[in-house]
Parts: C-alpha cells; structure tokens; sequence
C-alpha cells in the first residue's frame, strides 16, 4: 500500500470512532516545563492497556546528574489507574530532553518503539559524536522499528503509524483511535511549526509531512509534543483539533503555499538558537534512553564537540 492508502485508513480509523464503532482512548498528559514536553500516557478503558509516548530524564545539565521526578509520576500513574504498558512510543530522536524509556521499561514493561529511519539519524550522529563500531547504528537499541502504514494495538484500539520527515528523517506520527499525536511536526495553531534545520531535516518535508496529517479528519484530536506558550497566551496547551490546525495554524494553514513556508521556515530558522539539551539529548536518545557505557572509572560521560552543529 502507499502513502496515500496509509492515511486513508488512518482516516477512516478516527472516524469509525466518531461513529461509535472504535473506543477512544483516554489521554493522561504530564507536561514537563523546564523542556516544555508533553509526555502521554494513552489507554484503552476496557482493557487497561497502555502505551507512554515521549517520556522525560530529568537531567541538570550543569552538574551533568540525572534523576526520575518526571518518569516516577507517569509510572504512579500507571499502577494507580491499574494499566499495563504495552508500549514505550517514541516520535523522534529528541533534541531537548533525555527519553526515560529504558527506567520506565525497567518499571512497567513494554516495548520501545520509534521509526525506522532512526538508523539514518543515528548515522549521522554517529559521525558527528565520533561514536566508533561500538556503537550501533542498526537501530537495535530499540525493540521495534516502524514504517509508514505499520499498525500496533493498544488494547482493542488500533494504532497506525505515518512517517512524518521534515523536523527530522525519522520523525513518525501515530494515530490511536481519533487520537493524533503529532511529535514535533506541528505545535499549537497560534504557535505555528517545528524547525527544520537540523542535520537531515527538510522543511519541504515537513511542510508535506503538516499538510498530509491535516488531511485527517476535523475532529481528530490533535496532541503535541511541545508548547511554549505563543505571543498573548500565559497558559501551556497541548491538545488541539486538526480542524484548528488546517484552518488556523499560523505557519502552514489553508492558502500557505510550499515556497513560502519553506522561505519562512528557512529564515526563522536562520535566528533560532540551538536548544539547551540538544548534545546530551541526541547522544541518549539515539540508544535508545540508554546513557553511554561507564569508563574504566565507572563514569559515563557525554561528548561535546566543538563547532560540529
């Protein structure tokens, strides 16, 4: 099947649960201030099984320590609404928090789950961490890698993933009942897109990547990995509608032609500075969560290279 069949029955997922025919899933959102990440934990009320979406280390950068304030309350979540995890759902390799995957799979269970493509993000990093033939640049830090179309069950609720590039190559979206959970590859409609200029993104990706989801349905709700609160707004949101997005999103809405959201992009990109956790995070989240092995001395320790970004 082809891209454009994967959203179809992306498509007629949302709506056979408008109709009746799917539950919906709950979403319980923990929203992580310092990073401005929404982490979720998505279930089915029938069965209780559960996934976890783009879950966050707390990590203080200027001490170099890492602690589990954020993943211990998703994880007293689960066990206090009773769920099973089934899954540990990554969007991307992120570039502003370390993933609590590895602690949280520790915990709960489940199996982590991103893209495929994260093996070409892994090979380029890998090259600009001069990370060695340690490490390994297959993707098997992860327990599965998806493509577009490839389908999962939460429960009795499905799940379809679409590959969403742009932001970057291995970006994916997945689509849980009527529920989509975009990554990075939009942000709230006052808010506008996600960057685009990192090693391997695209922005004329992204812009068809933003242009295929809002071929969803109207009522499909819409749930993002980030918010940082837009021009004249004081509160964090992070759920929204594609009718919202497809009609009012201040960067790729209705009318927005290609050119000129990829001028706009490419110079608003052009003033953005790199984001704060950008060489801990790639470094982590490109194994999986998994921080990188101690040295003779028991110490892990992270690279920093200089004038390599």
């Amino acid at each position: 099947m082809d891209q454009d069949s994967h959203l179809a029955r992306a498509a007629s997922q949302v709506e056979a649960v408008l109709r009746g025919e799917i539950r919906a899933p709950h979403v319980e959102t923990f929203f992580d201030e310092p990073t401005f990440t929404a982490t979720y934990v998505v279930h089915d009320p029938e069965t209780r099984r559960a996934a976890i979406i783009d879950s966050v280390l707390d990590f203080d950068h200027a001490s170099g320590r890492t602690s589990y304030e954020s993943a211990d309350a998703v994880i007293a979540y689960v066990e206090r609404e009773g769920l099973s995890v089934a899954w540990l759902l990554e969007t991307h390799a992120h570039a502003d928090h370390l993933s609590a995957a590895p602690y949280l799979q520790e915990k709960l269970g489940g199996e982590l789950v991103i893209g495929a493509e994260i093996v070409t993000v892994q090979n380029v990093f890998g090259k600009i961490f001069n990370e060695g033939t340690r490490f390994a640049r297959d993707g098997s830090q992860f327990d599965r890698l998806l493509v577009d179309g490839d389908t999962l069950t939460i429960g009795d609720i499905p799940l379809i993933a679409l590959h969403v590039p742009g932001h970057t190559p291995a970006d994916m979206a997945y689509v849980i009942g009527d529920a989509v959970f975009t990554g990075d590859t939009m942000f709230m409609p006052d808010y506008g897109s996600a960057r685009a200029d990192f090693p391997g993104g695209d922005a004329r990706q992204l812009y068809r990547s933003v242009r295929r989801l809002m071929a969803l349905p109207d009522k499909s709700r819409v749930f993002l990995c980030h918010d940082y609160k837009a021009p004249n707004r004081d509160e964090f949101v992070w759920e929204t509608t594609m009718l919202a997005e497809r009609t009012g999103n201040v960067h790729v809405h209705e009318g927005v032609s290609e050119d000129d959201f990829v001028a706009m992009r490419t110079q608003r990109d052009a003033t953005l500075d790199m984001p704060r956790l950008i060489l801990p995070s790639i470094q982590v989240n490109i194994r999986g969560g998994h921080l990188p092995e101690p040295e003779e001395n028991g110490v892990r320790y992270l690279k920093l290279p200089i004038d390599a970004l």
